[in-house]
């Protein structure tokens, strides 16, 4: 009985962390510039590769922003912290140098984006952590984008 125990517990923490590590490279953030903005005017207007084409942006929805806390908090916030690099880089600012269709990308489609975005492959030269795909949907993609466009605006 005891072994069984272990392999459920073992198991859904490693699917946990294996969710915490994928998110690490979307918000690729240290101090200062990121290397792969230095000198490029477009890594500001790069909408990333993936499913979102546009993002349209609103006035701050509370509701949205309370839903995306959920979703951090349950998918990110063992390896994200705003302030500082866990294991995965800190994310204060993340929306003022990416655009909501890179960030929302990097969510839903992170191999692809280190494949091909040039922006998401220096991330993954600096951090040397690739993000696996964890089955998050648009709609909470988009409920975290909310929640870190919060987290910006208290700046």
């Amino acid at each position: 009985m005891e072994i069984l125990s272990f392999k459920k517990d073992f198991g859904r923490i490693t699917r946990e962390m294996t969710i915490i590590i994928a998110i690490s490279l979307i918000f690729g953030i240290s101090c200062g510039k990121d290397k792969t903005e230095e000198g490029s005017a477009s890594s500001e207007n790069s909408k990333g590769i993936g499913p979102v084409a546009s993002v349209s942006l609103a006035a701050l929805d509370e509701t949205l922003a309370n839903k995306g806390k959920k979703q951090f908090e349950a998918k990110c916030s063992a390896c994200h912290k705003f302030e500082e690099k866990v294991v995965g880089p800190a994310l204060a600012g993340v929306t003022n140098r990416r655009t909501p269709e890179w960030i929302m990308n990097m969510i839903l489609n992170p191999v692809e984006m280190t494949q091909k975005d040039p922006i998401a492959q220096g991330l993954l030269a600096e951090h040397l952590t690739q993000m696996t795909f964890q089955n998050v949907q648009e709609s909470e993609a988009r409920e975290i984008l909310e929640y870190f466009r919060k987290m910006d605006s208290k700046k």
